[in-house]
């Protein structure tokens, strides 16, 4: 294996998507691009993968549904890849009914939400015009607090989702306690904050959870999370970068040599004018999250006669998860104890993107489900991992059994050798998994989209202190999720340069 000090304009550390992003972005600008990914594959957790052996499925493991990832740069970037909306938003399981959003049906979701629906109409007719606003800007030079608060330009709005914590906005707009847990989630997936809490993280976590392409949209990638990061690696090979697997990243020398270690244990080291960081760095941050990939033989019965579970399912279906539900919760995981009754989202790729499944599997009505648990954080699971994942999984099993007709296991398929198609990972294993410090999907809590700091404004949110290195990963400003965005601004910010 060989490698040219000074061959390189830019060194990739990380081939997660945002790292190919930007290698895509540079090398499309005649830059010289070299990727160094410690994994055997590229993509980061936006991959796609057979977990059960034996079991046709290809489940996206970890990161699932597309938002945040601007139009644009599938546009700027020629990526093949496809996006399908969702016409169930979710539905939530109350007693033997519940709460179904259809964007098909508006009159079915009025009827659904009662007294709520004219304020969840002005909720989200509000966060649509914010998303309108902010999304444009995530992919330019960094505007501060009052330029931002002038392009929304709108006071309600930027009081409620900016300024005031979200728990007390919700509690303020909506009277029904399940509606207002309905949308405290968005505020509380990865994260682990009190949504009352004046430092606004949970605000933070909503706001990028409703603003993503201009239009909040959550939607399925055909052929599985996969599929993003295969095309997004094609384009960035198309243009001329050079990706290599395989190469654990050692040490970033601020003067821009890079030091790593190939499959064979062999150590290198390349330099470059300028090299972006796509991973986390070490510190703090605590994710909070429970993540349970299943296989079906069949969709579980529900208790509510007027909803089918391909209605209930093809969306986000809420578990456990009202106002109070989500507020206990995170009292006891807070106090060191998995919560008696955990809150959860479930979502099933397979009803609105059948070509996960393997032809049999798809003729016997198989189908996919992951689970994502909230207020599960790192900390509960560092003294003992396997006991403390499996109590946090028996515990979230017995929570969604508690809102279906039937116990969820009946429902598993069975692997060729017997064993229950059913994977969980806690923060604690995605730390040891992957790398992340904290098990946090985000690499660390969510920030503004805007300049804080006095010297952000104009800038691009990836600057370190070092002048050469610059983020280009989910820790960045304005990163978090399957964006693309902190690799397309660290690009920007290496061409802006010179």
């Amino acid at each position: 294996m060989w490698f040219s000090v000074g061959m390189y304009d830019v060194i990739i550390a990380g081939g997660g998507h945002n790292g190919l992003v930007a290698a895509a972005y540079l090398a499309r600008a005649g830059r010289r691009v070299l990727v160094l990914e410690r994994l055997g594959h590229f993509g980061g957790l936006a991959v796609s993968a057979r977990v059960f052996p034996g079991v046709d499925a290809r489940l996206s493991r970890y990161s699932y549904l597309v938002s945040l990832l601007p139009s644009r740069i599938v546009r700027d970037l020629g990526l093949r890849v496809e996006l399908r909306g969702r016409r169930f938003a979710s539905y939530t399981p109350v007693g033997d009914g519940g709460l179904l959003i259809d964007n098909g049906d508006p009159a079915r979701t009025a009827a659904s939400l009662k007294a709520d629906a004219g304020a969840w109409r002005r909720f989200y007719a509000m966060a649509g015009h914010v998303a309108e606003r902010v999304a444009p800007t995530l992919l330019e030079p960094l505007r501060d607090r009052a330029e931002l608060r002038d392009a929304v330009d709108d006071r309600e709005a930027w009081r409620d989702l900016f300024e005031r914590p979200i728990g007390d906005v919700v509690d303020e707009r909506f009277t029904d306690d399940t509606v207002r847990g309905v949308v405290l989630t968005d505020a509380l997936i990865g994260t682990f904050a009190d949504t009352c809490d004046p430092a606004l993280l949970a605000n933070r976590c909503l706001l990028y959870h409703v603003i993503g392409n201009g239009t909040g949209d959550w939607n399925v990638p055909v052929g599985g999370m996969g599929a993003v990061a295969g095309a997004l690696a094609d384009a960035a090979r198309a243009a001329g970068a050079e990706l290599r697997s395989g190469m654990e990243v050692l040490h970033v020398d601020p003067a821009g040599e890079v030091t790593f270690r190939d499959a064979d244990g062999a150590e290198h080291a390349v330099s470059a004018r300028w090299v972006l960081v796509n991973m986390p760095r070490e510190g703090s941050a605590e994710g909070s999250q429970l993540k349970v990939n299943m296989v079906l033989s069949r969709l579980p019965r529900l208790r509510d006669p007027s909803v089918r579970p391909e209605e209930a399912f093809a969306g986000t279906f809420h578990i456990n998860e009202s106002r109070e539900q989500i507020d206990r919760a995170y009292r006891e995981a807070r106090d060191g104890r998995v919560p008696a009754v955990p809150p959860a989202e479930v979502y099933c790729h397979s009803l609105t993107d059948p070509s996960i499944l393997g032809p049999e599997l798809r003729e016997a009505g198989a189908h996919t489900l992951t689970l994502f648990g909230l207020h599960m954080p790192a900390r509960l699971f560092r003294a003992d991992p396997d006991g403390s994942r499996a109590a946090a999984l028996r515990a979230t099993l017995a929570s969604f059994d508690a809102v279906l007709a039937e116990p969820i296991e009946d429902c598993l398929l069975r692997a060729p050798d017997g064993t229950p198609c059913l994977e969980a990972s806690t923060p604690v294993d995605l730390e040891n998994a992957v790398g992340l410090p904290g098990g946090h999907i985000f690499h660390r809590d969510l920030s503004w989209p805007f300049a804080e700091a006095a010297g952000e404004r104009g800038r691009w949110g990836v600057e370190t202190e070092h002048p050469r290195v610059l983020l280009c990963g989910a820790g960045a400003r304005r990163g978090g999720g399957v964006s693309g965005i902190p690799g397309h601004n660290a690009a920007r910010a290496v061409l802006d340069a010179g």
